[in-house]
C-alpha cells in the first residue's frame, strides 16, 4: 500500500505500515482519498531534521484549524482528532519516516491525539520524535525532492519563503473500506480564499528575470557613486553629494615639462577670455607634472577649445584635452565662503568670539590667542618672551661669575686654618 505526493518541487512515494499503524493509515488513506491535503503547505522545515505539512490552510493563517482527521471531516469538530496508539516496534531511525504529528489530549494528559498534519524526517538517528510522532510510513521514492525541502530558504519559523506545496495526492493502492458519510469529489478541487492568502512567492514566479548586464553594471557604479559622494559630502570634502564639475574648465594633459603657463595662455586665449591658467606643479621641486586647467569665462570658449585643440602639437608634445572633473575649485569657493559666514555670524578671529588677531601676526603661518580678558588663556608677545630669555641668559652669566670669584677666597681660608693647625702640632 502507497501514496503518491505529487508536490511543487517533486514527488514523494510514502509506503504505509498498515499491519503496524492501521488506523494511523485509515486516516491517511482517507485524506489523501477525498483529496484533503491538495494545496496544503509545507512548512515547520528544520534543515537535516524534518519538515512539517497536512494542515490545508497553514499554521500562519487566521482560519486555521489545524486541520481534522477524516472522521472530524465525516462527523464534525467533536472527532477532529483520535486517539493514538504507538507503536513501540517503529522508530524515526531512518531518513524519510513519516509520522503523524501528535499532541497532548486535553482529556487525559497521558494520551496523545493526532488530526491530519505529519512529518517527513530529513535526518536519520531522530529518537527526539520517538513518543511524538507516530509513524505510519515510510518514503520510498524522493531523496531529490527532499533534499530540495531541506535546502530551501525559510524565514525564521521554517516557512519556506518560495511556497512548497502539495498540489495533487494519488492513492496507489487502499485495503480499507470508505466509512459511512465519506464523499470522494469528481476530481481535484480549487485551491480556497483562505489558502491562496497565504501564498507568498509562486512556484511559477520568475525570479531571475532577463536583465540587460550593463545596465545592472552601470547601476552599480552609479550606487557605488552616490556613496562615495555621500561619503566626501560627510567629511566636508564636497558641499553636497550631487556636486557636478564645473562645464567653463579644460582639462589638457599630455604637455612638454617646459611649457609654461603663459605659453598655454597665449595659445589657448583665442578662443575666449581665460579666467585662470594652470600648470601643475611638484610642490618640492616645482617640476611640470604635465597636465593643466584652463578656466574660460564662457562655456562656449571652453567647448570651442575642446573640438579644436585635441591632438594639438605644443612643444614636440600632441596634447590631449578634455572637459575638467575636478571639483576643487568648487569646493574652495564653497569652503571659502563657508568659513566667511561662519566668522561673520560668530565675530573674532577664526570664527571664535574669544580670539583677535595681532598686527605682529602677518606670516602665512599666522597664529591665534585668545583675549586677554579671557580668564583660561593670556597671549605673550614675542619680543617680550625675547627680552626675557636674554635678561635670564645675563643673570645666569653674572651668577656663574660670583661663584667662581668666591670659591678661591673660601679654599685660601681652609688652607690657613689647615696650615696653623700644623705649625702649632709640630711646637
Amino acid at each position: 500500500m502507497a501514496v503518491l505526493l505529487e508536490t511543487s518541487v517533486g514527488d514523494i512515494v510514502i509506503d504505509l505500515k498498515v499491519d503496524e499503524a492501521p488506523k494511523l493509515c485509515e486516516n491517511f488513506l482517507k485524506l489523501c482519498k477525498i483529496k484533503y491535503y491538495n494545496f496544503a503547505p509545507i512548512y515547520h522545515v528544520q534543515k537535516d531534521f524534518s519538515f512539517q505539512t497536512g494542515d490545508p490552510i497553514g499554521p500562519e493563517s487566521t482560519e486555521s484549524n489545524g486541520g481534522s482527521s477524516i472522521w472530524g471531516v465525516i462527523d464534525g469538530p467533536s472527532k477532529r482528532t483520535f486517539k493514538v496508539d504507538f507503536n513501540p516496534k517503529l522508530k524515526h531511525i531512518e531518513k524519510g519516516t513519516v509520522s503523524m504529528a501528535t499532541a497532548v489530549s486535553p482529556k487525559d494528559p497521558d494520551e496523545r491525539v493526532a488530526g491530519s498534519q505529519f512529518i517527513i524526517t530529513l535526518g536519520s538517528s531522530l529518537d527526539y520524535l520517538d513518543g511524538k510522532g507516530a509513524i505510519f510510513g515510510m518514503v520510498a521514492e524522493a531523496s531529490d525532492t527532499l533534499e530540495k525541502i531541506n535546502n530551501a530558504f525559510c524565514d525564521e519559523k521554517g516557512r519556506p519563503l518560495v511556497d512548497i506545496r502539495i498540489k495533487h495526492t494519488i492513492i496507489i493502492e487502499d485495503p480499507f473500506k470508505d466509512p459511512p458519510g465519506l464523499i470522494v469529489p469528481p476530481e481535484s478541487p480549487i485551491p480556497s480564499k483562505a489558502q491562496l492568502a497565504t501564498v507568498r512567492i509562486g512556484e511559477s514566479d520568475n525570479l531571475e528575470d532577463e536583465v540587460d548586464v550593463e545596465a545592472v553594471e552601470k547601476a552599480r557604479r552609479e550606487r557605488e557613486a552616490r556613496a562615495q559622494a555621500l561619503t566626501l559630502e560627510m567629511v566636508g570634502d564636497l558641499p553636497f553629494a550631487e556636486v557636478k564639475p564645473p562645464e567653463n574648465i579644460l582639462f589638457v594633459c599630455k604637455l612638454n615639462p617646459v611649457t609654461t603657463d603663459e605659453d598655454l595662455e597665449l595659445i589657448f586665449s583665442r578662443f575666449g577670455t581665460i579666467l585662470s591658467c594652470e600648470v601643475i606643479r611638484d610642490r618640492r621641486t616645482n617640476d611640470s607634472l604635465q597636465y593643466a586647467f584652463i578656466e574660460y569665462e564662457e562655456q562656449t570658449s571652453c567647448e570651442q577649445a575642446y573640438f579644436k585643440m585635441q591632438g594639438v602639437l605644443i612643444d614636440d608634445h600632441r596634447i590631449h584635452v578634455d572637459f575638467s572633473q575636478s571639483v576643487s575649485k568648487i569646493s574652495d569657493s564653497w569652503r571659502s565662503a563657508t568659513n566667511s559666514k561662519r566668522r561673520a555670524q560668530a565675530g573674532g578671529f577664526g570664527g571664535v568670539s574669544g580670539l583677535e588677531k595681532k598686527r605682529q601676526y602677518k606670516s602665512e603661518m599666522e597664529r591665534r590667542g585668545r583675549d586677554r580678558k579671557d580668564k583660561y588663556g593670556m597671549i605673550i608677545d614675542e619680543e617680550e618672551m625675547r627680552k626675557r630669555h636674554v635678561r635670564e641668559q645675563k643673570e645666569n652669566v653674572g651668577r656663574r661669575y660670583r661663584d667662581r670669584s668666591s670659591s678661591p677666597r673660601r679654599y685660601s681660608r681652609r688652607d690657613n686654618r689647615r696650615d696653623d693647625r700644623i705649625d702649632r702640632m709640630q711646637d
